[in-house]
């Protein structure tokens, strides 16, 4: 990986401000590529447009950073600081944000393509429009964050701390939300579920409405039609939380 001394690095900062603040006419648009910038603080820097492909960035401090339109695929992002960040519209497609700090970062439109974001705080955070096709958000927080439209087709959010997240208009399909916390309000309406995860709130409520002594009669006789046990009992997890019986 290239190894920049901090002049080097301030000067290419330099540079690269040089360059926005002239339209291009004048510095240098920043090459960070294959950069190691690990545990380096980069907060509240302008890095907007910038070449950060492939570049390590574990550790680092990027709180309050403008990477909006930066390339950062394929950077490694273990552990860094991203919070109040601006990654709208980033190219952050297979990076490695595992333990990220993302909270509260603008993320609209950002590529998270098969990105890991696995145990990584995006709470408060918001990716309305955000690509996070394929994506790894096992275990992350993402609650009271902003998912308005975001593709999530066949991401994993297994076990995913959901809780006050606004899922609108989010594209589910073939994603998994095993062990994770719906939504029950509004921002869980409108949601682009698929038939894996229309059954398995079925199976739930289901299941719940039948075993519960305050759910009414009328909810009773309604989760008593064979057409709604029989679709219910296609969960793929019945194996494990046992077949609803017909009564």
């Amino acid at each position: 990986m290239k190894v920049f001394t901090e002049q080097e690095l301030d000067k290419i900062l330099d540079n690269h401000k040089l360059w926005l603040s002239s339209g291009g006419q004048k510095g240098e648009k920043a090459d960070l590529s294959s950069a190691n910038l690990s545990s380096v603080d980069l907060s509240a820097v302008d890095l907007s447009y910038a070449n950060l492909h492939c570049a390590d960035l574990s550790y680092s401090n990027l709180i309050y950073a403008n990477l909006h339109y930066t390339d950062l695929s394929y950077s490694n992002l273990r552990y860094a600081n991203l919070n109040n960040a601006d990654l709208s519209n980033t190219n952050l497609s297979n990076a490695n944000l595992r333990y990220a700090d993302l909270s509260s970062a603008d993320s609209n439109y950002a590529d998270l393509s098969s990105s890991d974001l696995s145990c990584a705080d995006l709470s408060y955070a918001n990716l309305s429009y955000a690509n996070l096709h394929y994506a790894n958000l096992s275990y992350s927080n993402l609650s009271c964050s902003n998912l308005h439209y975001a593709n999530l087709s066949y991401a994993n959010l297994g076990h995913a701390n959901l809780n006050y997240t606004d899922l609108s208009y989010a594209n589910f399909s073939n994603a998994n939300l095993d062990f994770s916390s719906f939504p029950l309000w509004c921002g869980g309406l409108n949601v682009n579920i698929d038939d894996k995860i229309a059954i398995q709130l079925l199976y739930h409520f289901v299941h719940n409405v039948k075993s519960s002594p305050y759910t009414s009669k009328e909810l009773k006789s309604l989760c008593k039609l064979k057409s709604i046990i029989k679709q219910a009992n296609k969960f793929h997890r019945v194996s494990v939380c046992g077949i609803i019986e017909e009564d």
